[in-house]
């Protein structure tokens, strides 16, 4: 399908969303969060990646997208740390599901979950209570999805670091401050050979953050002063553009899958 302008929901009127639903019934919602990203990016950071590679993947595949809540729910680690707004499991999970019911009345009925924020505590949730009502729930966590890209990227993807920062300048170079932009640490508390990177490759006796509670809580950790966990300066365009794309790309080919198998109006048999 050639590019487009994208389908968003809070943009259109009540007929046109209906409408819409007939002939094309997937429905996009981007999730992010308000967190801090470093002296150079803004705190919306993971919202707006999650709100333009919604758009970018609306123009590409024309599927309509839902309106990006902002706020998230977030690991227990990152809780009051300076700007981060963080919702409860229990809030997020009903936040999510509530979206999808309601957009469901209109007429949706395969849902994929676009985030950028490591939030796979409720979101993970919230897909399993939709299933149990019979709802067709994807959930991506964008850089999951990737897996990353080694021969783009110096490193793994952690956080406001080479992977994020490029990614915002290439999606929203307006709030990004490169002048500030730097190299950061933290800590963990135990060794991390068994702690995998957000998007890296799974290998034996690794765990992702959301499986045990071993990140010291970054308000408390010396390491994190900048907010950076990673090294900022390295990031470039170039990088967040061939990251972006490949992504796009790998949703589009799963939102054709989709297409394949089930007609607009069909309901994948979940229950």
């Amino acid at each position: 399908m050639a590019e487009n302008k994208p389908f968003k929901w809070e943009e259109m009127t009540a007929g046109a969303v209906v409408e819409h639903a007939k002939k094309d019934d997937i429905a996009i919602l981007p999730l992010g969060a308000i967190e801090q990203h470093g002296p150079h990016c803004p705190n919306g950071d993971d919202s707006y990646n999650a709100i333009r590679m919604a758009e970018l993947i609306s123009r590409k595949t024309g599927v309509m997208i839902l309106p990006c809540p902002m706020y998230g729910s977030h690991p227990y680690h990152h809780w009051k740390m300076p700007a981060n707004i963080p919702l409860s499991y229990e809030t997020h999970i009903a936040l999510v599901t509530d979206i999808v019911r309601g957009a469901a009345v209109t007429g949706y009925n395969k849902f994929i979950l676009l985030s950028a924020h490591g939030q796979v505590s409720s979101t993970i949730v919230a897909v399993h209570k939709l299933g149990l009502e019979g709802y067709f729930t994807l959930s991506l966590h964008w850089y999951d999805f990737l897996r990353d890209n080694k021969d783009v990227l110096d490193d793994w993807m952690w956080h406001a670091d080479e992977a994020e920062t490029s990614v915002a300048l290439y999606l929203f170079p307006e709030f990004v401050d490169m002048s500030k932009a730097t190299k950061g640490g933290g800590e963990a508390l135990i060794d991390r050979k068994f702690i995998i990177a957000p998007g890296a490759p799974a290998k034996p006796g690794m765990m992702y953050h959301f499986e045990g509670t071993f990140a010291r809580p970054e308000y408390k950790d010396p390491g994190l002063k900048t907010g950076v966990i990673g090294d900022a300066t390295k990031a470039t365009v170039e990088k967040g553009e061939k990251i972006v794309t490949r992504l796009v790309d790998h949703v589009a080919d799963l939102i054709e899958d989709i297409r394949s198998r089930y007609k607009p109006g069909e309901k994948p048999p979940v229950m």
